[in-house]
């Protein structure tokens, strides 16, 4: 049997190409899940330019977000049954979800929340798990001090767009976000910023608010580009965190005299070296759907595109390259 997928096209691997890719058997640990919708983020993206260069010997399937339906369930897997509706962001390792099917380890989902439809969903899972992880398990600004500061750079994208509730909800801190343009900048404090700033001259935009340092930093955009007004503007003993990768040295020495802290956050990790606490990735997508279900957060979707095509996916790949989307962007079928 075989399933419908759009992958990187080995022979030309700036296109993407539609194929019947092979159905496997789930393993121990695994579901089968019938995909219904599949968010595009900046790692597709990332993962596309690389195999670009590196070159394919086979199809290469990208998608780390979901929702959709439980077909099939490993021997070992507890909590799931043929039928349950789930959601997920998967594991960079594995086949993606730009698929009519996918296995995904089942202690990394959880239960979709039932308030939100198949794209609302989708676009949660890798935003909402990159957030929680650099918040609560990198910064750990659930334990701060009333009175502590918050700097997100990168406010109003999908990360930026949970990591903004969170640590509203689950923190003391005050929350300060970048964003650069007006629609941006009250998407942020829709979603809870108490303060919002433009990125292009952050200490003078913190001076006007009479700040002239922060406690932590999550930086969610061009490390290399903010690095060296991160290293000015974060407190002694501060913390800073940031899912980008540098591509150029770090001059560490502020860090160092501060005796600050630099945190990175991959949310995959857990997933590609198989933690012994891999399946707190399912228990913060459970309470995440808590959450989204008792109407604390909301879905951070901005633009649905539909059917599983070359096209769509295409297109997708294109708005999240253009560095203009607020929220997300997913593909139904």
């Amino acid at each position: 049997m075989t399933i419908k997928a759009i992958a990187v096209n080995p022979e030309k691997p700036e296109q993407f190409f539609e194929f019947q890719a092979k159905n496997c058997i789930p393993g121990d640990y695994d579901l089968r899940v019938e995909v219904r919708a599949a968010s595009v983020n900046p790692v597709d993206t990332k993962v596309h330019k690389g195999v670009q260069k590196s070159g394919l010997q086979q199809p290469r399937i990208l998608g780390w977000d979901a929702s959709g339906v439980v077909l099939e369930v490993g021997s070992k897997v507890s909590g799931f049954r043929p039928g349950d509706e789930v959601y997920y962001a998967g594991d960079i390792t594995r086949p993606g979800s730009n698929s009519s099917q996918q296995l995904v380890d089942a202690r990394i989902v959880s239960h979709k929340p039932t308030s939100l439809n198949w794209a609302e969903a989708a676009a949660i899972p890798l935003t909402a798990l990159t957030a929680w992880e650099g918040l609560f398990d990198r910064l750990h600004i659930d334990q701060a001090e009333e009175g502590k500061t918050l700097l997100i750079v990168g406010g109003a994208g999908g990360v930026g767009s949970l990591a903004i509730p969170f640590a509203r909800l689950h923190s003391k801190v005050t929350i300060i976000a970048t964003a650069s343009r007006p629609d941006s900048a009250q998407w942020c404090k829709d979603r809870g910023a108490d303060m919002v700033i433009d990125y292009k001259d952050m200490p003078a935009e913190l001076e006007k608010h009479g700040l002239k340092q922060v406690d932590y930093i999550f930086c969610l955009n061009d490390t290399d580009g903010h690095w060296e007004t991160m290293a000015k503007l974060i407190a002694p003993q501060g913390h800073i965190c940031t899912i980008v990768e540098n591509e150029h040295p770090l001059n560490m020495e502020q860090l160092k005299l501060k005796s600050a802290s630099l945190h990175f956050e991959f949310m995959f990790t857990r997933s590609m070296f198989t933690t012994p606490d891999i399946s707190r990735q399912g228990d913060i997508l459970h309470q995440t759907a808590k959450l989204l279900d008792e109407g604390k957060i909301t879905t951070s979707l901005s633009k649905t595109l539909h059917g599983l095509s070359v096209e769509t996916l295409t297109e997708a790949h294109r708005l999240v390259l253009d560095g203009h989307m607020r929220g997300k962007v997913v593909v139904t079928w």
